[in-house]
């Protein structure tokens, strides 16, 4: 990960975070939901805590499992 841009997937995993607490799903269930080819359990850990970052195709696929719009990722709060 491009050190210029750690504050920026924080935010982008505290999202993540926040919407898949929202919804009741473990990082397992989310994974699951993110099909076969979608990121494991343990990745998504790390992209939530910003320990990672991911590409725009994990983004995506997140994005539809938790049934939000992408967009919502990216909408970080003051």
């Amino acid at each position: 990960m491009d050190i210029r841009h750690h504050k920026e997937w924080i935010q982008i995993g505290l999202n993540i975070l926040h919407y898949r607490k929202e919804q009741r799903l473990t990082q397992q269930q989310l994974s699951d939901l993110c099909g076969e080819q979608g990121p494991s359990r343990n990745y998504i850990q790390r992209v939530e805590s910003g320990a990672s970052s991911c590409s725009l195709d994990t983004l995506i696929d997140i994005a539809k499992a938790l049934n939000i719009p992408l967009y919502k990722l990216f909408e970080f709060k003051e």
